[in-house]
């Protein structure tokens, strides 16, 4: 049993609304074998793993996985089980998990959820289910590993999650964010997070924001500047200079007078900060331990407090209390660390809010001044301070003292870091009593600033020792995101099986002629107001990303297609419109889906992931579309539902409109809005670009799901007749039914390569020219399954009398000329007399087809990529353009009629599972 690869689904997917990974796994000499086959496995295994006997399953209650166990279930099954449950054991809150069959018998889809703010690339989720494998066949050889075996493992899983989680800050600043319907996106696995989109989108660092002055944090990062920046204006701080050698440290000793502090110049987290010096050889130990430039200051005394200063306003104050154990009178103070230690809320670095205290040289130091060892036993309540310094990192706690500020030290924390430059600082303190005021300032000054913090740690805020906890995140956040927003900008999805890239660049035509700068991906690349960023097939969640992180996108037009949502997730949380065009056979046989009713699925994820109060564009004239409003986990009910479609006798729009709902339709040779029992009239349907007069009814159709997503997001009426004419689509819908003419020969570019498209295109030809007019040099994807090779194939032979038959550069790992043998074999099966030829490249196939067409007719080529065919015609003379002759009535077609499909593509929707 074997994992052989493992994707990540990033954002909500056709299993759950949180990241997954899906980790292909074959069960090897365990395929067919169930548990029960195995003699004692079950109670092994719950022996090894007792967590499991709470496992739901799909029983739904504490116990319905070993009710599986001993029925008989599959290994890979078991294995997703126990990787979940290992997962839990170290901290990793996961609760969803499932296991498919895949397409070859003994390999399994195993899908397990994963923390939403893990990072994408962690290696966490594949460590932990090759674990749960081992273990698994541990048990089923024998007894299973040992308590203490299990323990180590863990444990250094347990370490790997934790190095890669966020700590304590970030994940207060996410949550925050997240309690607002803010947007989060983590970068790698860095504390750098993304909040909001577009140009509302904002960036934290741990506590540092995209507007934090980097003045202001370098400032704060040489204590010298910081000290005498203050100084000069007026707040207090302790007396003292900067120092390069020992000479100069001690000289600053004898001015300043014992005790002082050495630290260094740029350091940070209280790391080699030596306090209660008062001799010259303790300077010069402090000096040689950090090495270089040191500050050194007059040792103030009172309390050690650290302020949080949030765009000019404090929100949080705590007492710091150094790392210390209490004596018991029995053990030693080693034996005491190791107590403190063990609090689960102690941890390495700053991924917990404490810090595990380390019996370092520094510590020991502490011990000698007070005549202490590791191995000494203080007596029953004696506090043995084990750091000067009172830093967290260094194992300090805290005690919150927020509501016990006074005025006056507010005052002072408010213009240090208004002076430092810092939107967010924390700024140490030693007093007396924060609560009293400060005192004054003077050359015997007792109390005072000591430092300023750029990027300060919130743990002690977030979770003090003692006092009441301060959700500091959600400070920062309201700072970042002032009057409530949401960060949000205005986005609409797009799916569906053909139009999906037609209807993205019309609405994103739509939506920038509103003045809005529109991001966008499509099948063809990224773009972002108008400029393409990237070329590439970008209808995935990395794509979606790009755009709505990019701080000039002002709304989103995000085409989506069933690749990226199957293979990585949909990238985002919600849209504000979700449109589907349409759901016919394609595609099938491919990522496990087998059936129309499977696409759909895929598809429906993208109306499921419509925010509540967002709008739904569905197309009326679809029986599978029309099926997905009626699903529970789209919740129809909650969004404002808009139809669209050709045939106004729909009893489906009727309905709708009767009881006052929205739709857009073709209606009397117009695109229409109609409202209840209103209609408003928007354009005519022969003055749609790319229709050809009405020819092409399925453009009129994109249309119409375009101007509604449009209007959606606040695309004025008025406005949309005069857009739609400055829609070119032969420069911005390139290679989408785009007319050329090469001598008296027109040549008609389509990516057509699917039944339901193909017999769009070929009516709109017909309507044009005529069925005996048409000829095609044809290329299909050798990657469809063979059954829908043969529908498309037949398609073909119901339109066109003469043929060229190519193949994809791309062969999709078929053997050269399978697919156009299959596509001949099944043309010539429905029309005998059936014209064809085959052609090595689309360079001969074109040339073929021009060859067999006649002065005033029409060639019809399907491609592979637009680039090399566009480059090629042009090669040929081609020039956009010309006139199709239009026959005579096109724009009173009856749109019932014209909009019907051929026999053969209706049947699809019964093809059997399997080809």
């Amino acid at each position: 049993m074997k994992i052989e690869s493992l994707r990540r689904l990033r954002g909500p997917n056709v299993y759950l609304s949180r990241p997954a990974v899906v980790a292909r796994v074959d069960l090897g000499e365990f395929a067919g074998v169930e548990t029960t086959d195995v003699t004692g496995f079950t109670e092994r295994l719950l022996r090894a793993v007792p967590g499991l006997a709470e496992h739901h399953c799909a029983a739904g209650v504490p116990g319905g996985f070993v009710s599986r166990l001993r029925n008989g279930t599959y290994f890979g099954h078991v294995s997703e089980h126990v990787c979940i449950e290992l997962s839990q054991l170290i901290g990793r809150d996961i609760s969803f998990g499932r296991t498919v069959a895949a397409d070859r018998t003994g390999v399994y889809d195993v899908i397990i959820e994963c923390p939403v703010d893990e990072s994408p690339e962690s290696s966490v989720p594949g460590e932990l289910l090759e674990a749960a494998i081992g273990l698994v066949l541990e048990v089923h050889s024998g007894s299973g590993p040992s308590a203490r075996t299990l323990a180590e493992r863990l444990s250094g899983l347990g370490e790997l999650a934790e190095r890669e989680a966020t700590g304590p800050s970030t994940r207060s600043i996410i949550a925050a964010a997240r309690r607002r319907g803010i947007p989060v996106e983590r970068f790698d696995d860095l504390s750098l997070v993304r909040l909001g989109w577009g140009h509302r989108r904002r960036l934290a660092w741990a506590a540092m924001t995209d507007r934090t002055s980097a003045v202001g944090v370098d400032i704060a990062g040489d204590k010298h500047v910081t000290r005498r920046l203050l100084d000069e204006a007026g707040i207090p701080v302790a007396p003292g200079g900067v120092a390069a050698t020992a000479g100069d440290a001690v000289r600053l000793l004898g001015e300043l007078g014992a005790p002082v502090v050495v630290k260094p110049r740029h350091g940070r987290q209280g790391h080699l900060v030596a306090l209660h010096l008062d001799t010259a050889d303790a300077v010069e130990r402090a000096w040689a331990a950090i090495g270089g430039e040191v500050v050194v200051e007059r040792h103030l005394g009172g309390r050690d407090y650290r302020v949080l200063v949030v765009s000019g306003e404090v929100v949080a104050a705590a007492e710091r209390v150094a790392a210390h154990v209490v004596g018991d009178g029995r053990a030693t103070i080693a034996e005491l660390v190791g107590r403190v230690n063990a609090d689960p809320r102690r941890g390495a670095g700053h991924s917990r809010v404490l810090t595990r205290i380390v019996l370092d040289e520094a510590v020991e130091g502490v011990l000698r001044r007070t005549g202490h060892t590791p191995e000494s036993v203080p007596e029953e309540g004696r506090v043995v301070r084990l750091r000067d310094a009172a830093n967290l990192s260094t194992g300090g706690t805290s005690r919150d003292v927020t509501d016990q500020v006074h005025p006056d030290v507010t005052r002072l924390c408010r213009r240090v870091a208004a002076l430092v430059g810092l939107d967010i600082a924390g700024i140490d303190l030693r007093l007396p009593d924060i609560a009293a005021p400060v005192p004054p300032t003077g050359e015997q000054a007792t109390a005072g600033v000591i430092e300023v913090n750029a990027v300060p740690g919130l743990r002690m805020h977030l979770a003090p020792v003692h006092g009441r906890a301060r959700d500091v995140g959600d400070a920062i956040v309201r700072a970042m995101f002032p009057g409530g927003s949401d960060g949000r900008i205005p986005a609409v999805a797009i799916t569906g099986t053909n139009g999906k890239t037609t209807v993205t660049r019309l609405t994103a035509h739509l939506l920038s002629g509103s003045g809005m700068r529109v991001g966008m991906t499509s099948t063809d690349g990224v773009s972002i107001d108008g400029r393409i960023i990237q070329v590439a097939d970008a209808t995935g969640p990395r794509s979606a990303q790009m755009v709505l992180g990019d701080p000039q996108v002002e709304v989103a037009v995000l085409e989506t297609a069933r690749g990226g949502l199957l293979r990585r997730g949909l990238g985002y949380d919600w849209s504000d419109v979700g449109v589907i065009t349409n759901i016919t056979a394609d595609h099938l046989g491919q990522d496990g889906l087998d059936s129309i009713e499977d696409l759909a699925h895929v598809k429906a994820v993208v109306a499921e992931r419509v925010r509540d109060g967002g709008t739904l564009v569905l197309n009326a004239d679809d029986p599978w579309v029309r099926s997905l409003a009626g699903r529970p986990r789209v919740r129809a009910d909650r969004k404002r539902l808009i139809w669209f479609g050709l045939d106004t006798g729909n009893p489906v729009l009727g309905e709708h409109l009767a009881r006052g709902g929205a739709a857009y339709v073709l209606h009397d040779g117009w695109l229409v809005q109609a409202t209840g029992a209103r209609r408003t009239p928007l354009m005519r349907l022969a003055e749609v670009p790319g229709a050809y007069g009405g020819a092409a009814l399925h453009v009129a159709a994109d249309t119409l799901a375009a101007i509604a997503a449009a209007r959606a997001l606040g695309a004025r009426p008025e406005n949309l007749a005069d857009r739609l004419a400055e829609f070119d689509p032969s420069v911005e819908n390139p290679g989408r039914g785009t007319l050329f003419r090469i001598g008296d020969v027109s040549v008609f570019v389509d990516y057509a390569h699917n039944p339901a498209a193909l017999a769009a295109t070929l009516r709109t030809l017909h309507r044009l020219w005529g069925a005996e007019r048409c000829v095609a040099a044809v290329t299909l994807p050798g990657d469809r399954r063979e059954d829908l090779l043969a529908a498309s194939a037949q398609v073909l032979a119901d339109g066109l009398t003469r043929v060229v038959l190519y193949e994809d550069e791309d062969r999709q790992g078929r053997p050269a000329g399978e697919v156009a043998a299959l596509i001949e074999r099944e043309m010539r099966a429905r029309r005998p007399q059936l014209t064809a030829v085959r052609a090595d490249d689309y360079r001969s196939a074109v040339a073929a087809a021009l060859r067999l067409a006649g002065p005033g007719e029409v060639v019809l080529v399907i491609y592979e990529k637009w680039e090399p065919m566009r480059a090629h015609l042009a090669e040929l003379g081609a020039v956009p353009g010309g006139t199709a002759p239009v026959l005579s009535g096109i724009t009173s077609l009856s749109s019932r009629a014209a909009g019907a499909v051929p026999h053969v593509t209706r049947e699809l929707t019964g093809l059997p599972a399997r080809g």
